[in-house]
């Protein structure tokens, strides 16, 4: 690198003039989790990684991320797959690259902070099964939440990579909160902390191309372990700040293969090998195996699409400089108002999330902040009758507002605290201790109920972690319940035949209008190819035909050889509840029923919580209507609930 930053260059041939670089930059490869996760919902199923992971092992990455953030919760929810055996079933196949994870500190792969048992056990899991670096972060950056973690990380010799989550106030870095002071300090902190690297994490794609040069820069010269630069291609600025970071000396970057690449996700590897070849940085990678591997992938993408955010044209958001909403939590707000028949109200969401971030202490938005943040704004968007009425607050925001998540960036707001700690089962006092001290241990009460249903000490934590749909995941694995079919894989051939299908229903159902009176005929040639076109005069009445076009039809996945068909799962028929004389409660949202405050008799006054519904990963408390007394609960916990369902029947007063 020459005294202006510049890499330096070399004339040479591809294949026979390559010598190793001087200083090559180390890539991890985040194909096989943050790669589909930003793209495709986090659908990407074991079978279609071990395709091409012998091939991935060949290429040289620094590590590959292939488990955490949201795949635990994704597998074992709605891909019918143990989370665990996904490291395992890799690792026979990927043998000379390390595993790196995303932890989520003490909250490990949830959305709330764990007692220091389950994260004791869960991290001595992930180390047994197969992780060697451990990306470990705090949405809200605060490193008491990795003292119960990391020295687990350390007494397996494996890596602890401390981690930064990047966010700002403005659109570049700076002001009196994120900048570079601030950044510095805190790498101090995760390098006393024993970091073996450090990590900028960038969730929405937020540095700017400078902003990361003179960060990388500053980092270098303040600490002495590597850095790394994680950034998402979000805002279109992805290559052109990990070139930047690259010129300043990072360490470490991450990128995905290119069918993974790109919209939200990460900038791609074959773009930046080019760019850096015969330069001091160069990587060393083979171009042809990496696209080798890029058309391997691209087989199983069909299998996918149907999870893909198709609503946007452009490949790059700049709106998300703005609101700094990671693409992932983006499209759940758009999907969750969808559902919720409130799409319109979109901008009125958009407006709320910087308003309810300040309020909450001016966090990062990152996985569960951006969810607290995101689903909160979705409730004052939707049911406050005036700004800053915070009618329905999540559980969630309740537990941030008492500390339960840790130490916001900026205190919160004391009007927004106090109405959220109102009848707060902890106490309406905020503590500021670490908070998994006031977490009560949990895997001796989960190991006593599991009795029966869990066989060993990695089905304990799915049930730890996720108490609902953990226990209907084991009961799915062990054949007490049979895999309903939307879980099961598809193959491309079963996913080709109902593209088919769907195109030709489609045809089949297409209403021709038929022709009006004065219908005028045109020959139209276009590159020297005829057309009869029949045009009807000008001022005729306009007609608009709708064509008839059905849902495509996905068949349940073939049965593999020798294995027992499992009986079909029976659809869900849930008993009609009946509300006469009785005042039902319904469901403002789509999501999930988590559990009942109160049961039948007992008496409840208006405004006050009768049951919890899960929408978003968040739990939203749903009042009664009026005062009265429960009569009816019909539901149980796990089932599915769309907008306008029936929750629950309270007789008035």
């Amino acid at each position: 690198m020459d005294q202006h930053g510049i890499l330096e260059m070399r004339p040479m041939r591809y294949e026979t003039d390559r010598p190793a670089a001087e200083n090559p930059i180390k890539i991890q490869d985040l194909s096989f989790r943050d790669g589909h996760q930003s793209l495709f919902a986090t659908r990407g199923r074991t079978e279609d990684m071990v395709a091409v992971a012998e091939l991935m092992d060949q290429v040289g990455f620094y590590s590959m991320e292939v488990w955490g953030g949201a795949t635990f919760d994704t597998m074992h929810r709605y891909l019918g797959e143990d989370p665990w055996e996904r490291i395992r079933t890799l690792k026979q196949y990927i043998k000379k690259t390390p595993f790196s994870m995303l932890l989520r500190g003490q909250n490990l792969v949830g959305y709330q902070n764990y007692a220091d048992d389950v994260v004791r056990s869960f991290v001595q899991r992930a180390c047994a099964n197969g992780i060697d670096i451990f990306r470990v972060f705090d949405a809200l950056n605060d490193f008491r939440n990795f003292q119960t973690a990391v020295p687990i990380i350390k007494q397996n010799a494996r890596h602890f990579q401390g981690t930064i989550c990047y966010s700002l106030m403005e659109q570049r870095m700076g002001g009196e909160i994120y900048n570079i002071d601030y950044y510095v300090n805190k790498a101090k902190e995760l390098e006393a902390m024993g970091a073996d690297t450090i990590c900028i994490k960038d969730m929405a794609g937020l540095v700017a191309p400078y902003d990361a040069y003179n960060l990388v820069r500053t980092l270098k010269s303040a600490v002495r372990v590597p850095i790394h630069l994680h950034t998402h291609f979000t805002s279109g600025m992805g290559d052109l700040a990990l070139l930047k970071a690259i010129e300043a000396g990072v360490d470490i970057i991450d990128t995905c293969i290119g069918p993974y690449a790109y919209r939200t996700s990460h900038s791609a590897v074959e773009p930046l090998v080019i760019t850096l070849l015969g330069t001091n940085r160069d990587t060393g990678f083979d171009i042809r195996l990496l696209n080798r591997i890029s058309k391997e992938m691209e087989k199983a993408i069909p299998k996918y699409l149907e999870f893909a955010d198709n609503t946007k044209f452009s490949i790059i958001d700049t709106d998300v400089i703005i609101h700094q909403t990671p693409g992932g939590m983006l499209s759940n707000l758009v999907n969750q108002l969808r559902q919720m028949d409130a799409l319109d109200k979109l901008d009125d969401v958009f407006a709320e999330i910087p308003k309810v971030r300040k309020e909450l202490g001016q966090i990062p938005l990152v996985t569960p902040t951006s969810q607290i943040v995101g689903i909160q704004a979705v409730n004052n968007a939707l049911f406050d009758t005036r700004d800053g009425e915070y009618a329905r607050i999540t559980e969630q925001v309740k537990d941030l507002c008492y500390g339960l998540y840790g130490k916001t960036t900026l205190p919160i707001d004391p009007e927004v605290q106090k109405k959220a700690l109102i009848g707060y089962p902890r106490g309406e006092t905020p503590i500021t201790c670490r908070p998994g001290d006031v977490i009560e241990p949990a895997m001796q009460k989960i190991h006593d109920e599991l009795q029966g249903l869990a066989k060993e000490l990695d089905d304990e934590l799915i049930v730890a972690i996720y108490p609902i749909t953990g226990k209907k995941f084991l009961r799915i694995k062990y054949g007490i319940e049979p895999m309903p079919d939307e879980m099961k894989p598809k193959t491309l051939e079963e996913v080709k035949n109902a593209l088919k299908k769907d195109k030709s229903m489609s045809e089949k159902n297409k209403e021709t209008p038929p022709k009006p009176d004065g219908i005028r005929q045109f020959d139209v040639f276009v590159d020297g190819e005829y057309f009869l076109v029949e045009v009807s005069e000008k001022g005729a009445a306009p007609r608009v035909v709708t064509p008839n076009v059905s849902k495509p039809v996905i068949q349940p996945a073939a049965i593999p050889a020798g294995q027992a068909p499992k009986p079909a799962a029976e659809p869900v028929v849930k008993a009609p509840v009946s509300t006469e004389g009785g005042t039902p409660i319904t469901s403002p949202m789509p999501g999930m029923f988590v559990r009942y405050e109160k049961k039948p008799g007992d008496k409840v006054e208006v405004g006050e919580t009768v049951l919890v519904l899960e929408a978003m990963k968040m739990y939203n408390n749903i009042p009664s209507p009026v005062t009265g007394t429960v009569s009816q609960t019909p539901l149980k916990a796990g089932d599915p609930v769309g907008k306008g369902e029936i929750l629950a029947i309270v007789q008035p007063e």
